[in-house]
């Protein structure tokens, strides 16, 4: 009984990868088919969070004004409420300020997937994940070369690759995750 338990576990995660990776593959095509509408709209995304958070840190700034580091609280929140205006107001600015934060994030990214994909090795999937860290550092490293110029087709053609990528290798672990045999019991 626990083993079709175990089985029907790793049957519904491995689903929920594929899906996972199914959005992020159709999500990387749709950015490298349209980078500059791709670049504007995670702009606004990015610049309407930024807003929304700096506004949520006033409040509990606020909220906690009697608490220790109330100023700092308030300064945090106010600076990321002008980001996020800026971000609107200025929106070129904003897809090259984001070229660098995706450059940023591509590195970390890449780093943490040849991590994972070391420590999982020599288990299957695993070169899938050291493909997608290796491909996103290199990414990190081309946005950093061609910023800003390129910061608009940068944007949306590396994140659109790097979705692509990530979504591949989740699928592959998914496979990998359907065809691993059930843990025995201790």
């Amino acid at each position: 009984m626990a083993d079709q338990a175990a089985t029907s576990d790793s049957a519904r995660v491995a689903r929920w990868v594929t899906i996972l990776g199914v959005v992020m593959i159709v999500a990387g095509f749709l950015a490298v088919i349209a980078p500059g509408p791709a670049a504007l709209a995670a702009t606004i995304f990015f610049g309407a969070m930024f807003f929304v958070g700096g506004v949520a840190e006033v409040a509990h700034a606020v909220a906690t004004r009697n608490e220790t580091g109330f100023g700092w609280k308030l300064l945090s929140g106010i600076a990321m409420i002008v980001l996020g205006a800026l971000f609107a107001i200025f929106p070129l600015a904003g897809i090259a300020t984001l070229a660098l934060l995706v450059g940023g994030l591509l590195l970390v990214h890449g780093a943490g997937s040849v991590m994972l994909a070391l420590k999982r090795r020599p288990g299957r999937g695993w070169g899938w994940i050291l493909f997608d860290g290796a491909l996103s550092i290199v990414l990190a490293i081309l946005i950093a070369a061609g910023w800003p110029a390129s910061s608009i087709p940068i944007i949306g053609l590396l994140a659109g690759f790097s979705l692509i990528s990530a979504g591949v290798w989740r699928i592959m672990l998914a496979r990998a995750l359907r065809e691993e045999p059930p843990p025995q019991p201790a």
